[in-house]
């Protein structure tokens, strides 16, 4: 995986530290939705899981291959 510098410094907030490189590649790989930002970023949301209730989403560079970002979205709506 590759990732910008902005992503490997968020991961190690205590909220982030959770998510998992197989929920990072699942969004990436099989995305439930995507959505193209207006600055180009890619945004792509998988469901956590064994855990119905919560999403993952990964927001991707222009490049559709870098991470800038991943959280955990709570207020995504299937």
């Amino acid at each position: 995986m590759r990732f910008t510098e902005y992503f490997a410094e968020v991961r190690r907030r205590p909220d982030r530290a959770i998510i998992r490189d197989q929920w990072i590649e699942a969004a990436i790989r099989s995305p439930l939705r995507q959505q193209i930002q207006r600055n180009g970023r890619i945004r792509k949301w998988v469901r956590i899981p064994g855990n119905e209730e919560r999403y993952l989403c990964v927001v991707l560079l222009e490049d559709g291959v870098t991470i800038h970002n991943a959280f955990l979205d709570r207020r995504f709506k299937p």
